[in-house]
């Protein structure tokens, strides 16, 4: 059911005349889900197999490039990205506006130049907590350029992605917009790849005996009641570059009924992230584990472009309107 869905769902068939612009595109996943949806996508990103891979799936065109303020974009009626979101990683260093690959910046500056209809960003779910002061500057300056904003930190296990996966989305318009309904049922990983997790794949890698001992000593360090493998019966955790690409205690990894235990391979990674089995990833192992691991979900992209087309289709409210909303939102979160 679940394989049928995003292999029949998530399919480019452009309908709308709208444009969208893709900022930080990565390899489409949040461009797959707007083109499903019917919009015609422009991606901007600089890591060259990441392009391809956009180029070699998508409807779209996306240039490789290294954004900047004051780029010279094309015209849009829709702005989309995902700022680089390291300087507010748990994992990362976690300097904010101070780190050079904070993004936010040029995304401001390309929704001030543009001035879109909508725009909508996602980010990890930390900016919302340990760097939320840096979260209300962000909210701040794209009030001034006259937009409302709606924003929730979700995880887009509610929304029928096989994975536990938290992130904030930030949605600016001059109308309304409602975020998609969750649905009480949650997506197995049993139900996005049971069809190979308990075989030999080809290519497959097996963890040495030392990294089971390794890994044993970690659980065993941090407590935890179940080894950090993928259940049939459950979502899984998040997936990261880290984790699908490094050999690291938390790499995602199946147990065979053998008890060898071996790390997913990258249909595996990406029907967990709800790419579906025809969008072929270009690039050597790492270069395509990484490009799964940090892109939008697309089965959860395509509900929210769903929400964005509904709010492009509403007339502007009056400017006065605006500011007098502007000063009532509060933060929502739905965790």
């Amino acid at each position: 059911m679940y394989i049928r869905k995003i292999n029949n769902t998530l399919v480019p068939n452009i309908t709308e005349e709208a444009v969208v612009l893709d900022l930080f595109a990565g390899c489409g996943g949040l461009s797959l889900g707007f083109e499903a949806a019917g919009y015609e996508t422009i991606g901007y990103e600089m890591v060259p197999s990441a392009v391809e891979t956009y180029n070699h799936n998508l409807a779209g065109h996306c240039h490789e490039s290294r954004l900047e303020v004051g780029f010279d974009y094309p015209e849009a009626d829709i702005i989309i990205g995902g700022p680089p979101c390291q300087p507010f990683s748990v994992r990362g260093k976690q300097k904010g506006m101070n780190d050079a690959r904070d993004g936010f910046p040029i995304f401001i500056d390309a929704v001030r130049r543009l001035q879109p209809k909508v725009f909508l960003f996602e980010n990890v779910r930390n900016l919302a907590f340990s760097h939320k002061w840096y979260l209300d500057l962000i909210l701040d300056e794209l009030r001034r350029l006259g937009y409302l904003l709606d924003y929730r930190c979700i995880n887009a296990v509610n929304y029928g992605v096989p994975q536990n996966r938290e992130r904030i989305i930030v949605v600016g318009h001059r109308s309304r917009f409602q975020f998609p309904k969750a649905q009480m049922k949650k997506v197995t990983a049993g139900e996005a790849i049971g069809d190979t997790m308990n075989e030999v794949i080809e290519g497959c890698h097996f963890l040495t005996p030392s990294q089971d001992q390794y890994i044993a000593e970690y659980e065993r360090k941090s407590a935890c009641v179940n080894p950090r493998d993928l259940y049939a019966d459950r979502p899984a955790r998040t997936i990261t570059c880290r984790n699908l690409a490094g050999a690291t205690s938390d790499m995602q990894r199946v147990k065979l009924p053998d008890g060898r235990r071996r790390r997913i391979v990258q249909r595996e990674a990406a029907r967990l992230q709800s790419f579906p089995d025809w969008f072929e990833f270009c690039g050597n192992e790492v270069q395509q584990f990484t490009q799964i691991g940090n892109a939008v979900p697309p089965l959860l992209a395509y509900q929210l472009a769903l929400c964005v087309k509904d709010t492009y289709a509403l007339d502007e409210r009056p400017e006065e309107e605006i500011e007098e909303m502007n000063g009532m939102l509060q933060p929502l979160f739905a965790m």
